[in-house]
């Protein structure tokens, strides 16, 4: 499916630039690997917003820990491994 983008002149010149250095073959190889790193930051974000949702339906549900408790924890586990070496 074709399909043409209206860059503007400063990402034309950018894609050009790319191109003419031989990093790219195309311009067409130039956007696919754009819209592909779009789509990786996407399903991250996607991720994150997931996380986050799990983690306020724990708070919500009462599922928490003490903030000393954790830092206690943390705090003890760091020793541990420094006293090691």
């Amino acid at each position: 499916m074709a399909m043409s983008a209206d860059l503007g002149e400063a990402l034309e010149r950018f894609v050009n630039k790319l191109v003419a250095s031989g990093r790219y073959h195309s311009k067409s190889e130039v956007l696919r690997e754009g819209v592909r790193l779009i789509q990786e930051r996407e399903a991250r974000l996607a991720a994150l917003d997931a996380s986050i949702a799990r983690g306020l339906a724990d708070a919500d549900a009462g599922r928490v820990k003490a903030s000393s408790e954790v830092f206690d924890r943390l705090e003890s586990k760091f020793a541990t491994k420094t006293d090691r070496k």
